[in-house]
């Protein structure tokens, strides 16, 4: 099995840049991901002095242990969600993982908002859905068909300049979705910003299946992996 980040032990403590060392003009916010301890992960860690956890209200922490504990869609999901990971970690593939949390949060219908460069792929998908039983809806990308000079983007900045190109439509999918009345919308590839569109208009609660990267195969963490990107972040 790889080297995850679940596997790993937290850094040194020393990796923690303390807050007394960082003038008070500087402006500098220390967050999760200058952390080198994730004392978090453990019931007894030690916590850096900038970790937002030791700067949660306890009151805070207590309602949102009480929302996880309801009988809400919040306290459902969030059941569901950790019953799987416990359940089938490092076994399941994210695909059957959503499958198994369709059904255990009791969603009647499911969206699927998809890219059109991965119609074939929510294809499959849909054959999964139909032999588990569970009734669906997809919506791609290109719905309503409306060229992207129309909201005012210039003609230079297409693909192929000079010829016809659908805009993707985040607004309408979700607007389809939510009059089907589904419980749970699933993404299939939509593009960087036009998944925040939707994320923002779907009025049932969205999971994300595949997260689109035409350079690396729909796999944007080996970007992180891969020292040829190195340039990305390093002077």
């Amino acid at each position: 099995m790889g080297n995850t980040q679940e596997q790993n032990e937290p850094a040194d403590k020393a990796q923690c840049p303390e807050q007394s060392t960082v003038p008070k003009n500087s402006g500098q916010i220390y967050t999760c991901t200058d952390c080198g301890l994730t004392g978090c992960r453990k019931e007894d860690g030690n916590y850096p002095p900038f970790c937002l956890t030791m700067q949660t209200e306890s009151g805070e922490l207590d309602e949102i242990t009480a929302l996880y504990a309801s009988d809400s869609i919040d306290g459902t999901i969030a059941r569901a969600s950790a019953k799987i990971e416990g359940n089938y970690y490092c076994r399941k593939t994210r695909v059957e993982e959503t499958v198994l949390f369709i059904k255990a949060i009791g969603a009647k219908r499911v969206g699927i908002a998809t890219c059109a460069g991965l119609i074939n792929e929510a294809k499959t998908f849909s054959k999964i859905l139909k032999k588990n039983g569970i009734d669906h809806i997809s919506v791609i990308c290109k719905v309503g068909s409306r060229d992207k000079t129309e909201m005012g983007l210039p003609e230079e900045d297409k693909i192929k300049p000079g010829t016809f190109e659908p805009m993707c439509n985040p607004v309408l999918q979700a607007r389809y979705l939510n009059r089907a009345g589904t419980d749970l919308n699933i993404v299939i590839g939509l593009c960087v910003g036009h998944d925040a569109l939707f994320n923002k208009h779907s009025e049932a609660p969205v999971t994300t299946l595949i997260t689109k990267d035409r350079v690396l195969g729909h796999n944007p963490v080996a970007t992180l992996y891969c020292h040829y990107y190195d340039k990305l972040y390093k002077p």
